[in-house]
């Protein structure tokens, strides 16, 4: 292992034992900052929330954006590592979903073309993404002005990392799916359970609106179509003997087609508010979207590029299919403006978790478990050299 490799592992285990949930990036806007300030970028913070672009010029030839993210989410680790996220007295917190490994290799990508200038030419963007999670992070970025203000890059990159063996990378044609999260705050009548003739309970209203929600997918969907409906929280009053003033439901809706969610957006909205007026709130249910993406399916074009750049750095063994997944990222709000993209699955999973699994997919544990453990000494090595092959199939050498 070089010292560039030795030096973005160090940096995956600072990351990882010290993650921040979403919008509340700061220290890890700031590391991830200072390496590539080291590393010769030009750097600017704070874009679009605790966002970082760096920038390296090296002569005329074609602008690559790389993108990372830089959240975490609120999950209690069980992973036992010696590096992990120590929450005691506070609201849990974790990288479960490799975005610290994300940064770590992209960090070791960005000193990788500053150590090699003679070896291509244009200019590279290392993207350091906030709120990725809550999928409004990239939206962000772009509305302070990330094209406009750094250059509208020529192609984006980005990976993601996936239970697959660590050292492979994988693509398909329609990577993540679209999603839509929505919250909805019925209101209610509060009051005294011993008189509930005189209010109204929201939160009877929310519980048969949950439970009508399970429709939505049975009987509103395309059978064969790839789509799910989760009703992630629902949350009311404070006292089991106080009728609560008011209740909300957060749900979240996926699927590949943008048609087919919006069948599903509409249906949602028309069972909360028929349950609202069927129990006799007073008004209709306050529906507001809190996150929304596009389906992530890669240029074709240039997705070929990169695939094949791959499999030059890695072989043909090691590069493998993606099926379509229902998993979202907001990466694919950086195809704004016509920018073509490309994004691939890096595998994290150790030999001996592979081995011990012995083809039980399901016994590996995957992004968003309290028990997901990358295989970082492999996989940080890799997430590097696949974000590098990729950029550099598209910037000329000297």
């Amino acid at each position: 292992m070089d010292q560039i490799a030795r030096d973005a592992l160090a940096l995956y285990r600072r990351l990882h034992a010290d993650p921040e949930l979403s919008g509340a990036e700061e220290r890890t806007a700031a590391v991830f900052a200072d390496t590539l300030l080291r590393a010769g970028f030009d750097v600017a913070t704070g874009i679009g929330g605790h966002g970082v672009v760096g920038r390296l010029v090296n002569g005329a030839g074609p602008t690559v954006l790389l993108r990372a993210e830089l959240d975490a989410l609120p999950i209690a680790e069980r992973t036992g590592l010696p590096y992990a996220s120590d929450a005691a007295g506070t609201a849990p917190v974790m990288h479960a979903c490799g975005h610290d490994l994300h940064l770590a290799a992209l960090a070791g990508a960005a000193e990788t073309f500053s150590a090699d200038r003679a070896g291509w030419r244009g200019t590279l963007l290392v993207v350091g993404q906030p709120a990725e999670e809550t999928l409004t992070g990239a939206a962000a970025m772009i509305a302070d002005g990330l094209l406009r203000r750094w250059g509208r890059p020529d192609l984006a990159l980005a990976q993601h990392c996936a239970p697959l063996p660590a050292g492979m990378v994988a693509h398909g044609a329609l990577m993540t799916a679209a999603c839509v999260t929505l919250e909805i705050t019925i209101d209610g009548v509060g009051g005294h359970t011993a008189m509930p003739h005189l209010g109204v309970d929201p939160l009877l209203a929310a519980a048969l609106t949950v439970v009508q929600l399970q429709t939505v997918r049975a009987q509103q969907v395309d059978p064969s179509e790839p789509a799910v409906l989760t009703v992630g929280r629902l949350s009311a009053g404070a006292r089991a003997n106080v009728i609560a003033d008011s209740a909300t439901i957060g749900v979240t809706m996926r699927a590949h087609s943008a048609a087919t969610l919006t069948r599903m957006r509409e249906a949602v909205e028309r069972i909360a508010r028929a349950t609202c007026a069927a129990a006799g709130t007073p008004g209709e249910p306050r529906i507001s979207v809190l996150a929304q993406t596009p389906a992530n399916r890669p240029d074709p074009h240039v997705a070929a590029a990169v695939h094949a750049a791959h499999v030059d750095a890695f072989g043909a063994a090691r590069v493998s299919g993606w099926p379509p997944s229902l998993a979202a990222d907001d990466f694919a709000a950086f195809a704004a403006d016509g920018v073509p993209t490309a994004y691939w699955m890096l595998g994290v999973t150790g030999p001996a978790q592979w081995r011990a699994a012995a083809g039980r997919f399901t016994e590996i544990p995957g992004n968003h478990s309290p028990r997901f453990a990358p295989q970082a000494t492999l996989a940080v090595p890799a997430g590097i050299q696949a974000l590098t092959a990729a950029a550099r199939a598209w910037m000329p050498g000297a």
